[in-house]
């Protein structure tokens, strides 16, 4: 008896959902042209009143077809995007991809595009549709709807014929705007073999897999193939945004990816795509572009300076080489690392991609009897590569991974600032594998350096006759700070330099600047500044704003809440130090309020206090992030923490009030 009511209320519940399952999918229409009484009344998602549009309903139909004795993969795409503010606008611009290969290419068909605004229908002009190349291999059919208005429903389809089979790469569910239903339907030959796996947080509304009896045929075989018949759907999609500090979005993204497994060919052959790491580990030896392009040391010997190769303890040798290598060379912006590789002409013209400056690296450091091997990782906006089974595309990139006395180092020498022994931000990543060709590849999770620090440590005294402060504050950036720092000032004339730090410090003046050289290293920038701050007095208070330099003027994590986890890329200590000389005939009117909050774990904490000694008033501010990636249940406690900490810089002020005679 008592669990009757719960039995109720889970029959209503299950019932509510089919019936709103039945009656939005009925809503659907896939004749084109023609809109629903949902689509036509829509006007606003409860779920998301910040958005400026909406896919009302999108369907992508994938199928290979027999044309002109080849087998091709057809894409049929049909959506609807309904416009509901001005900045949604941009969302009328639609880009189709096209790849090239290098025989055959990709092609588009049967575009068509309708705008409509209440029983107004404006169609695409064929001269509406234009195409560009955007690289070597790609390029894009664009065009925008006519006549867009607040209210307008954007339909429109088109086909992709593409002779490339293995480009069955799935489908991404979320966009930048939130979607009402989005379904992919695919029809697939038995004799392909994909593996599909589902990314992101977010369910499958719909997740159906038939077999359909011999629904493929190619001339001059006499069996015809049967088909898996694939649906897949989701509804009331909310939009994916990217946040601040977040890696790269295909990591969260509500996704389904194919990868072409095998096929197994109508004569009986079988091609496999899916190998395993012994696999790429033996075609690797053996590639033109980075297997063989590992065995020049030879040459590197004959072209390098021979005290470079010899002297000194391993750890210099390598320190050295890491050196000359990153004044020899300019990366050229590129990564090319499956293709257009060549050392050599690299090394002559001193300029190359990513695989041709680190693979000398490696060659160089092998000549100097440093072990080194070649790691194979991905950048923070590509994505983290999968571990289940060699998925090639996911890498991008390469660095050296050298042994020297014991300890590893990963080395990159395509960034002029970054020292021996860090890697630039962009491939912190947290692993890759290790291409060891003697013996079997491994993964290896790169250990970050953890020796980061933002610091500031001011000196502030008073001239009561002129009514200013006088301030002179250090500025002090070591590791991937002091990285960041180097980089601003090296690039770009010290007057613009100079005014971008004014325009940190509220728009006041430096009056005096010295580059501390005798304090700084490779991995340490050490700055001194000078600037006077005007009308601090009254005739009896003396306000003051404690923190000349603010880490943060707002809270980097404005979202209330957050579906994808946070990541630092390093750990992060902010430091501010205030020695505040009491002016003659003046006492503190009272004092700032001390705060101090620890995260669970010790993950982050924020500390202040302000202490007198003597005539001197002291002011201490930390601000410290001990882990470099927090989970989406971490995000709360993280987000208060920020607020904590900005609201300590922009609201603490002391006043000093006029000794009473």
């Amino acid at each position: 008896m008592l669990n009757l009511p719960f039995m109720h209320f889970r029959i209503f519940t299950v019932l509510v959902a089919f019936l709103w399952t039945f009656t939005i999918t009925a809503q659907m229409k896939d004749a084109f042209g023609e809109l629903t009484q949902f689509e036509r009344q829509f006007t606003s998602y409860e779920k998301d009143q910040a958005a400026s549009a909406i896919v009302l309903y999108e369907k992508a139909d994938n199928y290979f077809e027999v044309i002109h004795q080849r087998i091709w993969l057809i894409k049929e795409y049909h959506g609807k995007i309904k416009i509901l503010t001005d900045q949604g606008y941009g969302e009328g611009t639609i880009s189709i991809p096209i790849y090239k290969g290098e025989n055959s290419s990709e092609k588009v068909e049967g575009v068509r595009a309708i705008t409509h605004n209440g029983t107004l229908k404006t169609s695409l002009s064929p001269n509406g549709l234009y195409t560009k190349q955007i690289s070597e291999r790609f390029s894009e059919l664009t065009f925008t709807f006519p006549n867009i208005k607040v209210g307008s429903i954007l339909e429109y389809r088109y086909k992709l014929i593409s002779p490339f089979i293995y480009n069955l790469s799935g489908w991404t569910f979320q966009s930048g705007i939130p979607k009402i239903y989005s379904e992919y339907n695919a029809s697939i030959p038995a004799n392909y073999r994909y593996n599909r796996n589902l990314s992101g947080y977010l369910k499958l509304a719909i997740n159906e897999s038939t077999v359909k009896k011999g629904c493929f045929v190619v001339e001059g075989f006499n069996e015809a193939a049967d088909c898996e018949v694939l649906k897949y759907a989701m509804k009331d999609i909310p939009a994916f945004r990217d946040e601040e500090f977040m890696l790269a979005a295909s990591n969260y993204n509500s996704r389904i990816d194919f990868e072409l497994s095998e096929y197994h060919r109508l004569d009986g052959t079988t091609d496999k795509y899916t190998k395993s790491w012994e696999d790429v580990d033996r075609e690797f030896r053996g590639d033109q572009n980075i297997g063989r392009q590992l065995t020049k040391k030879g040459y590197f010997e004959k072209n390098v300076p021979e005290s470079l190769l010899m002297e000194g303890d391993a750890l210099t040798r390598a320190k050295n080489i890491y050196e000359f290598v990153r004044k020899h060379y300019t990366w050229n912006g590129n990564y090319g690392i499956y293709r257009d590789i060549r050392v050599k002409e690299a090394f002559d013209e001193k300029i190359g991609n990513v695989g041709e400056i680190n693979i000398a690296l490696i060659n160089l450091l092998n000549a100097a009897a440093i072990p080194t091997q070649l790691m194979l990782t991905s950048t923070r906006g590509n994505g983290l590569p999968k571990k289940s089974h060699p998925v090639m595309t996911d890498f991008n990139y390469i660095i050296a991974r050298a042994n020297i006395d014991g300890k590893v180092y990963w080395l990159d020498a395509t960034d002029k600032h970054t020292p021996f022994g860090l890697l630039p931000y962009r491939s912190l990543n947290y692993y890759g594998r290790v291409m060891d060709f003697k013996n079997e590849s491994f993964w290896e999770d790169l250990l970050i350096e953890d020796k980061n620090k933002y610091v500031v440590r001011a000196k502030i005294t008073f001239d009561p006759e002129q009514q200013t402060a006088q301030v002179t504050f250090d500025e002090i950036n070591i590791g991937y700070d002091a990285v960041a720092r180097r980089q601003s000032f090296d690039e770009q004339p010290r007057e613009q330099y100079l005014e971008n730090v004014e325009g940190r410090i509220s728009g006041v003046e430096i009056e005096t600047y010295e580059l501390l050289e005798e304090r700084n290293s490779d991995r340490m920038v050490s700055e001194r500044f000078g600037v006077t701050l005007e009308n601090r007095y009254s005739d009896e208070l003396i306000y003051f704003d404690p923190f000349i330099v603010r880490f943060f003027d707002n809270n980097p994590l404005e979202s209330a809440d957050r579906k994808v986890p946070v990541d630092f890329g390093y750990t992060r200590n902010f430091q501010y130090t205030a020695q505040i000389v009491v002016p003659d005939g003046f006492e503190p009117d009272q004092m700032p309020e001390s705060r101090e909050i620890i995260l669970p774990e010790n993950r982050g904490m924020l500390k202040f206090t302000s202490a007198i000694s003597g005539n001197n008033l002291h002011i201490n501010y930390n601000l410290i992030l001990n882990r470099t990636h927090f989970t989406p249940d971490q995000y709360p406690e993280l987000r208060d923490l920020f607020k904590k900490a900005v609201e300590t810089e922009n609201t603490t002020v002391l006043v000093f009030r006029k000794k009473q005679v």
